[in-house]
């Protein structure tokens, strides 16, 4: 079992690191030096006859920071989108009447996407229709009557996990400083 700890104290050597370097190139002093080396490289032309070993040196160097930068700035978009959707998850289970089947949407197929997403056009398209603070959920039959996204026969298979008939699915609890917050909002 040696080699998990290992695996996992490089993982949390790179993470750290990688944080490191997001904050650090993203910051106007980074910037800053890098325009300052393009200007040296640029002025210094002149003074190399503007030689192919030159334009080496300025193609080499950002190639080989364009190619590790890819890296660094993936893992900080999948940390962060993680983050994003573990909140989303959160208020999508504490809100009542939020429709519990778009907790972890992001693991759907594309075209389970698409479909959730016409849905929620169709939604929309209703709740023009009517009165103002009239309550709509994806949950609901759509005005012509068909079943919801979660009863159709195209909807996500029964193995997803996303999809369960009315009867299957359990009300949502909301926490108590929900409730809390709530109550001031409605006094």
């Amino acid at each position: 079992m040696p080699r998990m700890k290992e695996d996992s104290a490089i993982e949390d050597w790179f993470a750290n690191l990688a944080g490191k370097i997001s904050q650090a190139t993203g910051s106007f002093w980074t910037f800053s030096a890098a325009f300052a080396i393009v200007l040296v490289w640029a002025a210094t032309g002149p003074i190399f006859h503007f030689s192919e070993t030159w334009q080496l040196v300025i193609n080499t160097g950002t190639t080989i920071i364009t190619f590790l930068m890819v890296f660094i700035i993936q893992h900080a978009q999948n940390k962060d989108m993680r983050a994003v959707q573990i909140k989303l998850n959160e208020l999508i289970a504490a809100v009542e009447g939020a429709s519990n089947r778009l907790i972890d949407v992001e693991d759907l197929s594309d075209r389970e996407l698409e479909h959730l997403y016409a849905r929620f056009q169709t939604l929309a398209k209703s709740a023009q229709k009517l009165s103002q603070g009239a309550k709509l959920t994806i949950d609901s039959s759509d005005p012509d009557g068909e079943p919801s996204a979660a009863r159709r026969d195209d909807a996500p298979g029964p193995g997803h996990g996303h999809v369960e008939s009315a009867a299957e699915k359990k009300p949502v609890s909301t926490k108590p400083e929900a409730r809390h917050r709530k109550k001031r909002r409605d006094s």
